[in-house]
């Protein structure tokens, strides 16, 4: 390969924090930074996941550490924050991949299950990129990739308070593209189609309705974790340089049908 496209590529010398990095889409994501050449810190609940994870990455060759983090509390996500900043110096790439997805009909939802849909779902990309953002634009370079959802752009399935998170992430992933672009900090979102992570294991477990869902795509099939791999080193590299503000869909084609 062409050595000025494996620079445009390359994470070399970038430290990622990717928040859900242990499972799932996060994970595919973290995977993809972390073989790109970034030193990845990765964040979740379960710890003992997260050690396992990091060790794989190493494994590969690549720099990993991880934080156990709950991101339901300001003051948890602000610890995360700050450890990670402790440990490993400035962020260069922010990916908030953790998120949660309670989904009761509309007229069952709780007060406490809005509440905190919201704090895991948008107040803690909301937060981090409050305590990153700046610094990414004092120095001059940083990204930040949001995960959205179907969701952003239409309601299905229970919609619910997940549907107003994601959308919402969208114009957070807008509005934080406004604020830092013009400093050299490219924030956009990734919207995934339906995806076999833990969190969907429940409808993979029943054939017909994953064979429905993937009948929607226009590929024909559902996405996996490994599907975010290139999209998400795209928008970590120097390659993202002029595209900002977007919520780009990985998914098969399904929002087009």
């Amino acid at each position: 390969m062409d050595p000025s496209l494996t620079d445009l590529f390359s994470l070399k010398g970038r430290t990622a924090l990717v928040t859900g990095g242990s499972s799932g889409i996060g994970r595919g994501i973290a995977e993809g930074l972390c073989r790109a050449g970034a030193q990845v810190v990765l964040a979740a609940r379960d710890t003992g996941r997260l050690a396992r994870t990091a060790a794989e990455f190493r494994a590969l060759g690549g720099s990993a550490d991880w934080i156990g983090a709950d991101l339901s509390s300001r003051a948890g996500v602000q610890e995360l924050a700050e450890l990670t900043a402790e440990r490993h110096g400035p962020v260069d790439v922010l990916v908030n991949s953790a998120g949660i997805n309670l989904r009761p009909p509309m007229g069952e939802l709780a007060e406490q299950e809005w509440d905190l849909t919201m704090r895991v779902n948008l107040d803690a990309p909301f937060l981090l990129g409050q305590r990153f953002g700046p610094e990414m634009a004092a120095r001059g370079w940083g990204r930040i990739i949001n995960l959205a959802s179907q969701q952003s752009i239409r309601a299905f399935g229970n919609s619910g308070a997940y549907g107003v998170s994601k959308a919402a992430i969208s114009a957070l992933t807008r509005s934080q593209a406004e604020a830092w672009s013009p400093s050299g900090v490219c924030a956009n979102a990734i919207a995934p189609g339906f995806v076999h992570t833990p969190l969907t294991e429940a409808v993979f477990r029943d054939p017909a309705r994953s064979e429905a869902m993937a009948g929607r795509t226009m590929a024909g099939r559902n996405g996996g974790p490994g599907d975010f791999t290139g999209i998400a080193v795209f928008l970590a590299s120097e390659a993202c340089a002029y595209v900002t503000g977007q919520t780009i869909f990985v998914d098969g084609g399904f929002s087009v049908t």
